[in-house]
């Protein structure tokens, strides 16, 4: 396993991370608490991951709480992050909840003081080392008392980095624009990136590099939701309780026919490693955040990050595969927030497939 370091701190990270997410809200099947906390302890014990990222809202405290119970002893050797944003302690709207919708969100400086402080209690610590506005939107972005509350935790200790996370589906690339502008100290942010998905990531990527020089991504949803493991097919059926199951079938069979103009990435790896390569060969991605839900998974992916780099050449195919959507034609892409913007030095960054308006493409790393 390799590692990379958060700009401007001590927190030294694996290049594939561990996202609690599979393994603690049901919706990817079910987990028990025990079968979580021993695939985090062995995704560090035997294959060097030691970032483990949660929320508090993911499943309302119960990653935080596997995280405290697998590494109860070891805090040292785990670099821990969460988020922060939603209000999990409103009993009404938690009874009203309906399947994923989201919950009311607070930001103001009271209640994140005692979120984080709840947060500390489950994860049983005395500090976070990567605190993230949950799925943060442009009222957030634009609300300088909140930054400036995570700027003061900072200074207290209680936190040693911190960000936002954007979501919960695929988009928000102003709010990402906004917040590097407005707050160019951001330590991080959490966003949806992968070969298949690539804007608007590479514009979020391209935005932190033009404001915020020290501002890192931690990437999730890095498979696609699981269509970059290579092994579904259209006649795939997710179980019942599987969120991809509510996805239009369109997805699926797309999905399928993008994936196979990727075949010429798996001559050295498979697929999922090399999509996971793909991301990494970005320097301003710190760690990756596959969605993991068994023990061969966590193997595979930790592979990845001790495999050869993707060729320039390699790079330069995907990159022209994605100008021509993998060859697929279907409807644009459904985004969230703000996706436009009529004037500014930012412009340019919101068409996904214009190759004169786009981000350059992201450098790759030499390699085989």
């Amino acid at each position: 396993m390799k590692y990379r370091t958060f700009p401007n701190t001590g927190l030294s990270v694996s290049e594939v991370g561990f996202g609690t997410w599979t393994v603690s809200t049901g919706w990817w099947g079910d987990k028990t608490d025990a079968d979580a906390v021993a695939m985090m302890r062995r995704a560090l014990d035997e294959h060097g991951i030691n970032f483990f990222d949660a929320a508090d809202a993911y499943g309302n405290g119960r990653a935080e709480r596997q995280i405290a119970e697998a590494f109860r002893g070891r805090r040292g050797e785990v670099v821990i992050g969460t988020k922060i944003g939603y209000d999990i302690y409103d009993e009404a709207a938690l009874a009203a909840r309906r399947g994923q919708q989201e919950l009311p969100m607070r930001t103001d400086p009271a209640f994140m003081r005692m979120a984080v402080d709840r947060c500390l209690e489950r994860l049983e610590t005395d500090y976070i080392d990567v605190l993230q506005i949950h799925n943060a939107k442009m009222e957030h972005v634009r609300d300088p008392e909140l930054w400036g509350t995570l700027r003061e935790l900072k200074r207290e200790g209680k936190i040693r980095a911190w960000g936002a996370a954007f979501g919960p589906a695929i988009g928000w690339l102003y709010e990402s624009v906004e917040l590097v502008e407005r707050e160019p100290d951001v330590n991080t942010i959490q966003m949806i990136w992968n070969v298949l998905e690539q804007h608007p990531g590479s514009a979020m990527i391209e935005a932190a590099r033009r404001h915020a020089p020290n501002c890192c991504f931690n990437v999730r949803v890095t498979h696609a939701s699981g269509m970059l493991e290579g092994k579904y097919t259209v006649d795939t059926v997710f179980p019942e309780n599987d969120h991809r199951r509510h996805r239009p079938r369109s997805w699926l069979v797309n999905g399928v026919e993008k994936v196979k103009a990727l075949d010429f990435l798996t001559t050295r790896m498979t697929l999922g490693q090399a999509a996971l390569k793909w991301l990494l060969a970005q320097p301003l991605v710190v760690t990756t955040l596959p969605n993991v839900y068994d023990d061969a998974q966590v193997a595979e992916f930790a592979a990845a990050s001790d495999a050869s780099d993707l060729s320039a050449e390699v790079m330069s195919k995907v990159h022209e595969l994605d100008a021509t959507n993998f060859g697929v034609e279907e409807e644009s892409m459904k985004y969230k927030g703000a996706m436009t913007c009529d004037q500014g030095q930012n412009v340019d960054l919101q068409d996904a497939r214009n190759p004169i308006s786009r981000p350059a493409a992201m450098p790759a790393n030499r390699g085989a």
